[in-house]
């Protein structure tokens, strides 16, 4: 190209030229041509320079095509190293805009764009990211799927992932198994596939990949084992307290106090459990289904089957009763006062205000109700029971990583229940399979589970039995779906910078470009 004439217009820079060379070829036919037809003006925005706009203002000419076989009488010469034919924008231009358009969208790149001299609109920079073809992602032989949310609860899409190069291959506008099994088999090679535990992609990569190795991440078989091991520790929780060593000084301080301290009375919506679980078993003794129960007491359905489930209120209720409340942290301190003569709740607020409680003075009047009838002592409390949480928490984690005062009272809450003492083993054998890659001892683990009393964890072991084989390689194989699980967190990101509101297809197009 010559550079014939540059020209400074303030906001930035005009430069004038043309073409060297004296020939050009024509685009249908192939034929060098030196008979110039006409002449004209074309224009094309360039890099900046020094932050300024640059516009290149390039003399074209038009030839004569002197193969009379071509179907072109005419044609352009076209800067081939410069722009394509018919753009607006050079080549250089053109790449920035897209690094620009892939980092912030529409508004926000427009903005940044225009103050690095590369005026544009955001239309213009969304229609630049459409225009960008989807990258080839090669041979497929070891795949992760999962599904994400496009909008929570309502429309999900599935995110394949390559787990050799841990790079997004393609996202699919839904979740559902006719989908995904179309685009395995669109895609043959692939050899190992690691999903979660849902049936439906199971389904797919029987029906698109039949001869693939199905792999169940390690990390959902583990979420879900909480889930039930939860569920175990909830249904055995009156055995929580019993872990609690005695206290000496507290039962001599409540043998010599005097039992006036009068029990409050059941909360609303603990009486409110009771009658409903009563008329609802009662309902269900005369032989009425669940839907007529929920008709008939006017409850939603799934009020009536977690009701109706439950083989005693206790089981309702324990949320209730071990809900934490404001006061628990300084029960000590107002049952001490109180034996020293303290009455006024108002003076005791006081005091436990400056040591920290964040409640307000009803709460404490409220508390401090119970102790007023005869003027009784309140006894000393004991130590407050380990939540259902906190017990769960401890049979999850490695005893190596465990608080020495945890790994205590984990003992005692197994020497005092053996229930919970054959969850934990069975907790860390599982562990052990998980860590080890020792896949050989499922089956092994699953029938001692099933043969045990624990309900919900046997649960957990059937379930295991229905998706044997890809459990069997999630606890043999190295593969897990960790990538996946990071793929899916920059979708997250990518969502809340917009680029969900924009549309799946501008979505999807930063996801596969964001390497």
């Amino acid at each position: 190209m010559l550079v014939e004439v540059v020209t400074d217009r303030g906001d930035g820079l005009l430069i004038e030229a043309c073409l060297r060379d004296g020939q050009a070829q024509c685009p249908r036919c192939g034929q060098s041509s030196d008979r110039v037809h006409s002449r004209y003006r074309r224009r094309l925005a360039d890099v900046p320079i020094a932050g300024r706009s640059v516009l290149l203002r390039l003399r074209i000419r038009r030839f004569f095509c002197d193969n009379r076989a071509c179907p072109a009488r005419t044609f352009a010469e076209q800067p081939a190293a410069l722009a394509i034919p018919r753009a607006r924008r050079t080549s250089g231009l053109r790449g920035l805009l897209l690094q620009v358009g892939l980092a912030l969208a529409g508004r926000a790149g427009a903005r940044l764009a225009r103050r690095l001299g590369m005026p544009t609109s955001r239309d213009s920079l969304l229609r630049l990211l459409r225009e960008l073809p989807h990258p080839d992602p090669g041979e497929l032989t070891v795949l992760g799927v999962d599904d994400f949310a496009l909008r929570r609860g309502h429309v999900y899409g599935t995110v394949v992932i390559d787990m050799l190069t841990r790079r997004p291959v393609d996202l699919l506008p839904d979740r559902e198994t006719a989908t995904l099994a179309a685009w395995l088999t669109n895609h043959p090679g692939v050899q190992v596939v690691c999903r979660d535990r849902a049936g439906g992609y199971a389904e797919a990569i029987r029906q698109g990949a039949p001869r693939a190795i199905q792999v169940a991440d390690r990390w959902h078989l583990w979420r879900n084992l909480g889930e039930a091991v939860e569920k175990t520790v909830n249904a055995h929780r009156a055995q929580l307290t019993a872990a609690e060593p005695a206290d000496p000084a507290a039962c001599e301080a409540e043998i010599v106090a005097p039992p006036l301290v009068q029990p409050l009375p059941e909360k609303k919506i603990v009486v409110r459990m009771r009658e409903r679980h009563a008329a609802v078993h009662q309902l269900r003794a005369q032989g009425l289904s669940k839907s007529a129960i929920g008709r008939q007491l006017g409850l939603h359905p799934a009020t009536v089957r977690k009701i109706a489930n439950a083989a005693t209120v206790d089981e309702l209720i324990v949320k209730t009763e071990q809900r934490a409340h404001l006061v628990d942290d300084y029960r000590e301190h107002l049952h001490r006062r109180w034996n020293e003569g303290e009455r006024n709740a108002t003076a005791l607020f006081r005091e436990i205000a400056a040591l920290g409680y964040p409640g307000g003075e009803l709460a404490v009047q409220r508390y401090l109700r119970r102790f007023r009838h005869g003027r009784g002592h309140a006894p000393v409390p004991g130590p407050k029971p380990p939540t259902v949480r906190e017990v769960t928490a401890w049979i999850m984690t490695h005893p190596d990583r465990l608080p020495t005062d945890d790994v205590d009272q984990l003992t005692r809450l197994r020497a005092s229940a053996p229930e919970l003492d054959r969850l934990t083993r069975h907790v860390r054998g599982f562990a052990t399979m998980l860590i080890e890659l020792t896949g050989q001892h499922l089956e092994q683990w699953i029938t001692e589970v099933e043969l045990d009393s624990l309900t919900p964890l046997a649960s957990f072991a059937r379930h295991l039995r229905r998706d044997q084989a890809a459990v069997h390689a999630g606890l043999t194989l190295s593969h897990n779906s960790g990538p996946v699980e990071g793929t899916i967190n920059k979708i997250k990101m990518l969502k809340r910078q917009m680029f969900g509101r924009a549309g799946f297809d501008l979505l999807r197009i930063r996801v596969l470009h964001a390497h």
